[in-house]
């Protein structure tokens, strides 16, 4: 049977993969948040998923406000990276696991979750600039990816109620599957920010730490939240970290938090933590 190994949340910020490409591995305003990633990809080195389940919005790069789903669960074996304006990145295409992925789906429908499949499309910074930053990319990805896109953008918005029953529901799907394989989580978005309005700039570093303790020890209080509690809390944007209880909740309710990093250099609050 599939297990759940353990989970990761962490910032998408479209910056780190740019600061990641350019090997900006020792410049002082960013190697705080590389360190802050190391312990994170010594974790997967050591335990080898085969799969990693993302959890990422799409920036209108995908999908736009046309025709912008609530979920949408990628069923492909393999995913483009997309152009976001600046051409692509220097890293292969994603590797899908098609089989786990409708299993996970037929589970979800069976749940009476409503999802958007999609295959053949290509994916935004959401996904790939966390995990550039996590998984090696030479001379390939070390496994696969099943990319779930949440609408963070456009409301309504999923409540945290919502997300964190998706993420238990997905738990009990990858628990079912039949096959033995290694899945970690990813949940992403945040931490506090937001880019426009009246309080475009806004941080707020005690909400942010708050956030992060109670991502591990109280999942139920943030879920019991409103995604307008979210907001003023952590900016406009900031209320995307709601993505991270669809991670927490595939999670044990006993997961341990093994490490955390914390950092602030501008706009975006930046983060990422490891749970077991």
């Amino acid at each position: 049977m599939a297990r759940i190994i353990g989970g990761i949340g962490t910032s998408h910020v479209p910056t780190i993969g740019v600061a990641f490409d350019k090997g900006r591995h020792e410049d002082p305003d960013w190697q705080p948040l590389f360190k802050g990633y190391e312990p994170v990809a010594k974790w997967l080195a050591e335990k080898k998923p085969d799969v990693l389940f993302f959890c990422f919005n799409d920036h209108a790069t995908t999908f736009f406000f046309d025709h912008y789903p609530t979920f949408a669960l990628g069923v492909s074996d393999e995913y483009r990276i997309a152009d976001e304006g600046m051409g692509l990145r220097p890293i292969p295409r994603l590797k899908g696991h098609a089989k786990l992925a409708r299993h996970i789906a037929k589970s979800l429908v069976n749940e009476e979750f409503d999802l958007t499949l999609f295959q053949d499309l290509p994916l935004d910074h959401g996904l790939h600039s966390p995990l550039t930053m996590m998984w090696p990319t030479k001379p390939d990805w070390p496994g696969a990816v099943i990319p779930l896109v949440v609408n963070v953008l456009q409301q309504p918005l999923p409540t945290p109620r919502r997300c964190y029953k998706l993420g238990k529901a997905i738990g009990r799907a990858i628990r079912s599957y039949p096959d033995d394989l290694k899945v970690a989580m990813v949940g992403t978005g945040g931490l506090s920010h937001q880019m426009i309005g009246e309080r475009a700039g806004f941080n707020d570093e005690k909400w942010d730490r708050e956030f992060l303790d109670l991502i591990e020890r109280d999942p139920e209080r943030l879920a019991a939240m409103s995604i307008e509690d979210f907001m003023r809390l952590g900016g406009n944007e900031g209320a995307e970290v709601i993505m991270w209880l669809i991670m927490r909740g595939a999670l044990d309710e006993r997961v341990k938090k093994l490490h955390q990093n914390y950092y602030l250099p501008m706009t975006t609050a930046m983060a990422v933590a490891l749970f077991e």
